[in-house]
């Protein structure tokens, strides 16, 4: 069976639905069961996304994106400097 990719945004939503139902009486493994993700999934997915909102989870995995490309273009860059320096060393 193919593994389902979840968006974050579905992902509160389902955090958010357990919360609903635990507090409406059932036990928080029935609700688990009830979004169809295992224990260890839901709680990976509260460790990461407890407490957010919809609208911050897609700044957070904006921010992720940027950070990400940003670290690429220093490590290029930091790259870039010491093949410069190895090679202006070489010429004196």
């Amino acid at each position: 069976m193919p593994r389902k990719r979840h968006k974050a945004e579905e992902i509160v939503a389902k955090l958010r639905q357990v919360e609903v139902l635990s507090g409406q009486g059932q036990s928080v493994a029935e609700a688990i069961r009830s979004i169809g993700v295992t224990e260890v999934t839901y709680y990976r997915w509260r460790s990461e996304y407890g407490g957010l909102k919809g609208d911050q989870v897609k700044r957070l995995k904006e921010l992720e994106a940027e950070n990400t490309r940003l670290r690429r273009a220093v490590s290029d860059l930091t790259l870039e400097k010491l093949i410069l320096k190895e090679a202006a060393s070489g010429n004196f």
